[in-house]
């Protein structure tokens, strides 16, 4: 079993910048690709970026040219670094894993999927 923890969420002004973390823990030699997904008050879970083993990213179209994903295998960490953030960018992110390639687009796909960190963006 792997249990994945987020954090570095907060409250930011529009424009600003903040970097999530994943930690992985348990048997994390299991885990392969990684990646963020992200909630919004009254809206669908929605894909933001995935990372591969080797550290090959995809990003939707809502993380792409302003987020970057990347992670530390040997540190079993994940991060999310987003930059000129805008309200709309108001969720609860979450973290997931597999244990194989990426699942896809659908979060409860995934093998493992962490409980989230709330990040406000004002304007």
């Amino acid at each position: 079993q792997v249990e994945l923890v987020e954090s570095g969420g907060g409250m930011v002004q529009a424009g600003e910048s903040l970097t999530l973390s994943c930690a992985a823990t348990g048997h994390t030699a299991t885990v392969y690709a990684m990646g963020w997904f992200r909630q919004a008050p009254g809206k669908e879970r929605e894909f933001v970026a995935a990372i591969s083993w080797i550290g090959n990213p995809t990003h939707s179209d809502v993380s792409k040219g302003r987020f970057a994903i990347s992670r530390d295998n040997a540190k079993n960490m994940m991060w999310l670094q987003m930059n000129s953030l805008k309200p709309e960018d108001t969720a609860v992110y979450y973290c997931v894993a597999d244990t194989t390639a990426w699942k896809g687009s659908r979060f409860d796909d995934h093998n493992y999927r962490g409980r989230g960190t709330q990040v406000t963006v004002s304007s």
